[in-house]
């Protein structure tokens, strides 16, 4: 099935998704017969008194076609918020690295400063070199001391001055979770790669459809310690995670308890082994 219409929030996002679930058959049209036009003949094709030709598809994605899109890191740390021990501008890439000496005790992240976009488009290219780490969007700051309870530890509370809380467009070294949406502190693993969900007023996401390639596909797609390519789609409840020109994720959340309309973006350094992150030609548009 290939969605070509608003999803509710008015998210025309799905044209270029395939669906592999197959759509009802037509009622009243017999199965394995051709859909008949007026006093039973063939409809006309189309095309005609349109301008002639065959169906019109897309154009071809154009990643680095940046039209209407900001470059939102310059080289510097203007407008970048994060620990700076963690967190520098080197080359023309932003940097987050960890090491053994120093262990990080909890997620950690460089927040931009510039605005809490709500619906846009973000393209980002990324390296790392072990771990994790994540794209977080329409985030949350969690201040000092923000109760943070956990299994193992109720009492638990926000040590760091740099933790957000929202959706993550993921990413790890072992591309077991890359391409997934996440949401950090919150509801967790919305979806897996290569999955179509819709979230509920439950909270309780449920598969809509599998993407036109699967979950195992789309990971030898992505390339380990080497620059990656990231296109997020926000638009009101729908979501659209893509990965090196492949879509890797879709989600309609109409959990109005649990969703967010607008936030924070951010980049995430994760607890674990040590490991570097890089971030590039960081691009920003505002629908």
């Amino acid at each position: 099935m290939r969605f070509g219409r608003y999803v509710r929030g008015g998210a025309a996002m799905l044209a270029a998704v395939t669906l592999m679930s197959a759509g009802p058959v037509a009622q009243g049209q017999p199965q394995g017969q051709p859909p008949q036009g007026r006093e039973g003949q063939p409809p006309q094709g189309r095309g005609q008194g349109r301008g002639g030709g065959g169906p019109r598809g897309a154009s071809a994605l154009k990643y680095d076609d940046y039209a209407g899109f900001t470059k939102i890191f310059d080289g510097t740390m203007k407008n970048w918020d994060g620990d700076t021990s963690l967190w520098k501008a080197e080359g023309d890439a932003l940097v987050g690295t960890t090491s053994a000496e120093n262990p990080l005790k909890e997620n950690t992240f460089v927040i931009w400063r510039g605005g809490e976009p709500a619906d846009f488009e973000l393209k980002v290219e990324y390296r790392m070199s072990a771990t994790n780490s994540g794209i977080q969007f329409r985030s949350v700051h969690l201040p000092q001391g923000t109760p943070a309870p956990s299994p193992n530890n109720p009492d638990a509370k926000i040590a760091g001055k740099w933790v957000l809380k929202g959706y993550q467009a993921d990413i790890d070294f072992a591309n077991q979770f890359t391409g997934m949406v996440y949401e950090e502190r919150g509801r967790g693993f919305l979806m897996q790669r290569g999955q179509a969900v819709e979230i509920g007023a439950d909270g309780v996401s449920r598969q809509i459809g599998g993407l036109e390639m699967t979950a195992g596909e789309l990971k030898t797609l992505i390339k380990p310690g080497e620059w990656n390519q990231v296109h997020l789609i926000a638009r009101g409840n729908t979501i659209m995670n893509i990965v090196n020109g492949h879509v890797t994720a879709f989600i309609v959340d109409d959990d109005p308890k649990g969703r967010a309309m607008k936030g924070l973006l951010g980049f995430q350094i994760h607890v674990g082994d040590p490991m570097k992150i890089e971030f590039r030609n960081i691009y920003l548009k505002n629908l």
